[in-house]
């Protein structure tokens, strides 16, 4: 084949990869400041919900709670009974803590179907070293700028999945429930998964099952938005 055609044929090639990747990262760009946008419109909160825990080699009853929120990362659940309970290392169960900053690269990653939704996928890579998340992959609803899964790999705890089911609390882009769901690792909680419990109360150890996978799920029963939290409720004490 003649050299000056196959450069002829390759080069227009190339640049429509180019800017067809460009386009994408743009997209991606335009779609994550929109998400973070309705995220923001969230200062604090404070909710009421149920706490169910499906974890193989424990029994852990159901137990009423109260979560706390406050801008940019405090955040804290608290049972019925006064026990707080604390998500230990880089994990976090809620989104407004996960997207903190804007100190990581996006990529584009192409679209899923989930429970019957075109979702956009996009992956942030840490740019700081020191950062205990690896990667975080989000799928996302293009239309209503709603993260409805998210799946953390962190460099010392495991990998975590977070999905979101959405209701009455969507234009604040906060779920109605979260499911937390992660790999036990030969029966044993991973250090970012083991909740830190502030009274010398434990939860009951079963017989160990052979299932690795384990499942934290609360449903938010109602949300009191910016109404102002005092920094102290988030205090190990409280």
């Amino acid at each position: 084949m003649n050299i000056f055609f196959l450069r002829k044929l390759v080069f227009p090639s190339f640049l429509l990869l180019f800017f067809s990747a460009y386009a994408e990262a743009q997209d991606v760009t335009g779609l994550m400041k929109r998400v973070k946008a309705k995220l923001e419109l969230v200062k604090d909160y404070k909710a009421d919900g149920l706490l169910k825990t499906d974890v193989p080699f424990m029994k852990v009853p159901e137990s009423k709670v109260s979560i706390f929120y406050k801008k940019p990362n405090k955040f804290k659940i608290k049972k019925e009974d006064g026990i707080s309970i604390v998500p230990k290392g880089g994990i976090s169960i809620n989104l407004n803590s996960l997207l903190a900053g804007n100190e990581y690269t996006m990529i584009p990653g192409g679209t899923i179907t989930m429970r019957g939704k075109v979702l956009v996928i996009v992956k942030l890579l840490p740019l700081k070293e020191e950062n205990d998340i690896a990667l975080s992959t989000l799928y996302i609803d293009e239309k209503e700028a709603l993260i409805h899964k998210a799946s953390t790999t962190t460099k010392n705890s495991g990998t975590y999945d977070m999905e979101m089911l959405y209701g009455k609390f969507a234009k604040w882009g906060l779920p109605d429930k979260v499911l937390f769901s992660f790999n036990t690792k030969e029966y044993k909680l991973p250090k970012g998964v083991t909740f830190e419990y502030e009274t010398e109360q434990k939860p009951e150890v079963a017989s160990k099952a052979k299932s690795q996978k384990g499942i934290v799920e609360i449903t938010y029963q109602n949300y009191s938005i910016n109404k102002g939290i005092q920094d102290n409720v988030f205090n190990v004490s409280n």
